[in-house]
């Protein structure tokens, strides 16, 4: 099992606290926020899955139940943090478990108050009943959008005899999500933790691959490593790709049999205390690259490595997609699969056809973070503490006619998370075989 150290981890109550305030800062004068935690979502009949709170309800609360919604009102002399949230009740938690209730949340969120879910029509009216404006996300939730329109109706019905109502809705996500972009120190630590434990993830399944084997055993090698070392869930659904499946961007059925000259391609990346992690890795299964899978290989390897050098403050966030895309272009016009002038192929964006994806995204609570990538319509520049992929590709579909047959059905991604530092960049996914030489050899050893 990983030795993962005894330092302190996750997020403090202080930093919760200061997300509260920042987000409150931004809002304009005299106005509400309102979120609504994540929904309950039922599997089949009466099983649900696996819940997981919203990443903003979370972020701003660090309170992972059901059935609650959160009031910020800046300014409001009883209190500017009010959560609603389910009552204690001994005999529910029987059956579903422990429930913190709105009279510990105080304490132990360090909010200014909390009341039962179940008066939250009664009294948030005389929270909103006054304010110029509220923030919220609109049209995320249905149920929870009937809720603010209910509640502005009849503060609007009673206007005669009490306050006005809200004139104005914000959209709440572009504030927030701003905030979220840049990482704090405590969420950096919590995002080398969760690639730390993916690493050994994919180590597992590199060890246990052997032609002849289905997709979903290296895909529960993932997953047992994950949970062994402390996470409790996948970030996404693990992506396990053998051969033709490979260039497949977005397979997941996992359920093929693996054989004999197959490249394996895995993306997958655990969550750790709401913090994703997403890695990909390609490999021979057979513990060898062929002629051809190599020469592909080393161009992806090449486009990431330069890619990930053009990761650093003051450079857009698309300049690591170009340093990709000529690189890929470049090794593609040289092995002869695409014909002409770099400058033609480029502006043409005949690359496409073999590498039709960016070469990254923003991580961080979701694995397809928050956060705009561009401002004012222009590409937006890279800051210390923002998180991204960094995953070029090439994908050579089985029935593309237009390339000779011994190209045909090879796909390979390579991807790391790596943090903008004050220098540069910081690759937060270290530690799976990453070149050709260091592949063959880990799976020789594990052979031997």
């Amino acid at each position: 099992m990983l030795d993962l150290g005894t330092s302190a981890m996750g997020i403090t109550n202080r930093e919760f606290k200061k997300r509260r305030k920042e987000l409150m800062a931004r809002m304009e004068p005299n106005s509400i926020g309102l979120l609504s935690s994540a929904p309950e979502c039922l599997r089949n009949n009466d099983a649900e899955y696996q819940y997981r709170q919203s990443s903003d309800f979370y972020y701003l609360t660090g309170f992972s139940e059901p059935q609650a919604i959160l009031a910020l009102v800046p300014g409001r002399q009883q209190g500017e943090v009010i959560l609603f949230c389910r009552e204690k009740d001994i005999e529910k938690e029987l059956w579903t478990g422990y429930i913190l209730g709105p009279d510990a949340a105080i304490n132990t969120l360090e909010i200014d108050d909390a009341y039962p879910i179940a008066d939250v029509d009664d009294i948030i009216l005389g929270l909103i009943e006054g304010r110029d404006r509220i923030y919220y996300s609109m049209g995320k939730d249905d149920n929870f959008d009937g809720k603010v329109m209910a509640w502005v109706k009849n503060i609007r019905n009673n206007a005669k005899v009490g306050p006005p109502p809200p004139s104005e809705f914000q959209v709440l996500d572009h504030l927030l999500h701003e905030l979220r972009l840049i990482k704090s120190p405590a969420e950096i630590k919590l995002m080398e933790k969760a690639a730390k434990i993916s690493a050994e993830g994919h180590k597992a399944a590199m060890r246990r691959c052997n032609p002849g084997i289905k997709e979903y055993q290296l895909e529960a090698e993932l997953q047992y490593a994950f949970v062994r070392n402390g996470s409790r869930s996948p970030a996404y659904q693990s992506i396990v790709g053998a051969g033709d499946n490979a260039c497949v961007l977005h397979y997941n059925s996992n359920n093929e049999e693996i054989k004999k000259g197959d490249l394996v391609l895995i993306d997958a990346g655990c969550e750790y205390d709401y913090y994703a992690s997403d890695i990909t890795r390609t490999f021979p299964a057979s513990g060898k690259f062929t002629k051809e899978q190599r020469l592909i290989y080393e161009i992806v390897l090449h486009a990431q490595e330069e890619s990930i050098k053009a990761v650093r403050p003051g450079n857009t966030w698309n300049a690591p997609h170009d340093v990709s895309v000529a690189i890929i272009a470049q090794g593609l016009l040289d092995l002869g699969l695409l014909t002409g002038s770099l400058s033609q192929i480029l502006k043409s964006e005949e690359y496409k056809q073999f590498y039709m994806h960016r070469v990254g995204h923003w991580i961080g609570m979701d694995v397809h973070d928050v956060g705009d990538y561009k401002i004012d319509g222009h590409w937006r520049l890279l800051e210390p503490g923002m998180v991204t992929t960094i995953e070029p590709g090439i994908y050579i579909s089985p029935s593309d006619t237009s390339v000779p047959k011994k190209w045909r059905g090879i796909g390979i991604r390579i991807e790391d998370d790596i943090l903008v530092t004050k220098t540069g960049y910081k690759v937060l996914s270290n530690g799976i075989p990453k070149t050709i030489d260091e592949i063959e050899s880990f799976m020789s050893d594990q052979v031997a």
